[in-house]
Parts: structure tokens; sequence; C-alpha cells
């Protein structure tokens, strides 16, 4: 890749080319399949670089991309800008009205520790290595979800560079405030969020793990004890082949487990009253459920920290019965010829119900979202014929997916892909927002909605 003149790009930031150095660190992140190969890369330091930075990429007619943990990288630009704003993190609570304002670079583990202080929490996911504001602009799914709804229900202003050049400071009301909540980075470089935290100091929770001969009837007992629980109570099913890598003891390496995860903000008498049902199934394999403080909830998943490749699908699932959940466990266990990470997620609750922000998250009816994360290894056309098998187990129930499951997978990361996302009239209203506020496509490098 040659280089090209960026004298027209002024910005306080570094700005690096290919063959520079610090190049190859800018561009890399947590998702290793792959990664951006950009012309230009701005590491922004404020918000006007990051308008400059669009500016420049729309005078050069050069898509742009936006990384800040590279976690949630779906389609990696090739000769444009990218715009990363992992600089960006500045963190300023207020804690008589519970909002913080973060910047775009902000991760979740930054924002936890710095709430936790005014004995408040984000909603958060279940990794502290995740950025906010990716996580949050693809709705936002956390720990305690099914109380609490979408961490994008609880955005109160956006701070964002449209097409452009224009730095735009949205609320509620305002016609791209719902649309970009929602959407990932389709509407353009969102600079800073305002949220609303939560006053929640301590959690019930950890992971209950049985053994192979158990893994079968566990799921089945976590399916039913899901049918009536109380809003607090969020849960998982996960079932894998432990890998056999030297950073897992011995005892692990290679054993079929399941795990359910476990969040609840009642108490611990309460919590081990409604986990009885999950104890009678059989002796545990591990058993670590306590109350913590909202600092240890990255426990409760235990996500891994180190970079590493992967490809994920989802399905979401109006409801599970009990031929639809062993098909899936059938279809993902230990004879599976591509090795994944597969299981469901409890959703309903508050994520039923839509708040005043009209934000853009459809299939509301999703009872739960079944998961499956291919493990690396297999060639990418391997990968995808193998996920869409496993989705084929759940068609009958299968009613779409959230697009910020979807992982890795660049190379089916087309208009059908994003489209069953959300409902048809849905898509309708933000093509024809994108044709407005983004004619050209400069923001493409995502799960992209192409202007009509």
């Amino acid at each position: 890749m040659t280089k090209t003149a960026i004298t027209e790009l002024t910005t306080t930031g570094p700005v690096f080319q290919p063959g520079d150095d610090g190049y190859d660190t800018e561009i890399a992140g947590f998702q290793t399949s792959y990664a951006h190969r950009p012309a230009v890369v701005v590491g922004a330091a404020h918000a006007e670089d990051v308008r400059a930075a669009v500016e420049y990429a729309a005078r050069q007619g050069l898509p742009v991309a936006v990384q800040a943990t590279g976690h949630g990288l779906s389609v990696p630009v090739e000769g444009g800008v990218l715009i990363n704003t992992r600089r960006l993190t500045d963190i300023r609570i207020d804690p008589a009205t519970r909002i913080a304002r973060i910047g775009a670079g902000v991760n979740a583990g930054a924002l936890i520790e710095a709430a936790a202080a005014h004995g408040l929490a984000p909603l958060n996911g279940s990794s502290l290595s995740v950025g906010v504001v990716g996580y949050t602009l693809g709705g936002g799914v956390g720990i305690l979800a099914r109380e609490f709804g979408y961490a994008a229900e609880h955005v109160r202003g956006i701070e964002i560079v449209t097409a452009d050049g224009r730095l735009r400071r949205l609320r509620a009301g305002d016609e791209l405030f719902g649309a970009v909540l929602g959407t990932g980075g389709n509407f353009g470089v969102v600079t800073a969020l305002e949220l609303e935290l939560l006053p929640v100091t301590t959690v019930y929770g950890g992971q209950l793990q049985f053994d192979t001969p158990l893994v079968a009837t566990a799921l089945e007992a976590w399916r039913q004890w899901t049918r009536d629980l109380p809003e607090q109570m969020s849960s998982a099913f996960t079932a894998m082949v432990m890998p056999d890598i030297p950073q897992l003891p011995p005892h692990l390496r290679g054993r079929y487990l399941a795990t359910v995860n476990i969040a609840f903000t009642g108490s611990a008498e309460e919590g081990d009253r409604l986990v009885a049902p999950l104890r009678a199934i059989g002796e545990r394999f591990a058993d670590d459920l306590r109350v913590m403080p909202y600092t240890e909830t990255h426990g409760i998943y235990r996500d891994p920290d180190e970079p590493h490749p992967y490809t994920a699908t989802n399905a979401l699932l109006a409801e599970l019965p009990a031929e639809a959940a062993a098909a899936f466990l059938a279809a993902t266990g230990p004879d599976s010829p591509l090795p994944v990470v597969a299981g469901f997620r409890h959703l309903g609750g508050a994520l039923r119900r839509r708040g005043p922000n009209a934000i853009t998250m459809d299939h509301r009816d999703a009872e739960y979202v079944a998961r499956v994360i291919a493990m690396p290894g297999p060639d990418a056309d391997t990968i995808r014929e193998g996920l869409a098998q496993l989705r084929k187990t759940l068609q009958p129930w299968d009613i779409g997916h959230n697009l910020n499951f979807l992982y890795g997978g660049a190379d089916f990361a087309d208009e059908a892909q994003t489209r069953a996302g959300y409902s048809e009239s849905t898509y309708e209203r933000l093509a024809a927002l994108k044709s407005k506020y983004d004619p050209a496509n400069l923001f493409r490098a995502n799960r992209n909605i192409r202007p009509h």
C-alpha cells in the first residue's frame, strides 16, 4: 500500500500511514482474526481530531472505520481512514444526578471502578476490556439486563461527528438519537456519551458448573427454571469442551462442562432460595455463588482477557422448547465438527419494554438468545458453513439475531445479515435516515445499513 499525501489533515493526536513506526500497534485490537489496513490512521486526542479526520475522509472519498478496543471488529477497512478513539478516556461522574460523561475510549473496567467510588454501577457486559461506547451503540445486553434493560436505554446524551463533519450533541427526541443507539457506527463517530448509572454496589452471582454426565440434565433444568423468575435474576447457560491449553489447570483441559452464570441483585438468602433447583441437579464441578462487590462481577462470566481470533453467530428465540434445546446441545457438543462455545442467555424482563428514548432495538419478544462462538483453527469457509448449520437446528424458533453478538465473520457481513437484526419497517426507516445523514455511506466498515 503506497503512502498518500496527508498535508490536508491537521490533528493534535498522531497520524500514521503504512510503514510508519507505531502503525501496526495502532491498528491492533482484541479481535485477531483480521485487522483494519487503512491508508491513514488518526489517533484522536479529542473530538476536534475526529471531526478533522471525518472531513478529510469525505474530501478524499474514503471510507471511515472506528476502533477503541477492537472487541467488536466486524468489517475491516481497506485503504480508508481509521479513527482510533482509545485516547479519549475522560470520565466525569455527577453522583447527584448519577450521570457519567465518558469519552469514546473508556473501557468497562475503568467505568466500573470510577462509578464504584460513588456507590454506583454502569450497565456493562461480561468483559472488563470491552469499549463502553461500542457496546452501548449496539444496544448493550449486560449482566443485569433482565432487570434494567438495554444499556442504550440509559443513554442521556450523545456527542457524535456525522458525515458532514459536524460535531453534534444529541438528546432524546432528536431525529438521530434513537437511530444511533442500536446501529453500531452507521451514523457517525461517537466521541462521548452521557450514561445513567445505577445505585448498585453488590451482586449475588458467580458460576455453577456441572461435569460431562450432567450437561444435558443441567440444560433442561435451567430451561425449565427460567420460566418463572423475578426480573432481578439474569442468567446464562454455556456448554463447551475446555481447550487443552497451558493457561488452564490440567484437571480442566479437555473436559466437557456446563456452566450456569448467575447475576441477581437481591440478598444472599433470596439468591440461594432461587438457585436451589439448579443445585438440586446433582454434584457441582464448581459452585462459587456469593454476594460480591460490583467491581468483581467480571468473575461471573470470566471472559478471556487476551486478544485472540473468534467468530460467532446467534439466534433470538421467542421460546425455547425442550426439543430446540436438546437439538442445539447435540449439534454443538463434543462431536461437533466445529469446536465451539455454545449456549443460551435468558432475556425477557425489562428487555421487552421500550423506554422513552426509542432506541433501535427490535425483536423484543425474544425470551432467549442462542449463541455460538467458534474457536480458532478452522478456515473461514469451514467456520461459515459450520455456524450456518448450527443455526439451522434452531430455524423453527429463530426470529432474528442480535447484531452486537455477531463477532468476526467479515466475509459474510452482508445486507441480509444486517436486516435480520431489525424489523422490515425499522430497517427501511434507518436506510432513509442513512440517505439523509450519510448518503455516500462513508461509515460502512460495520454491519452496514445502506442508504436508499
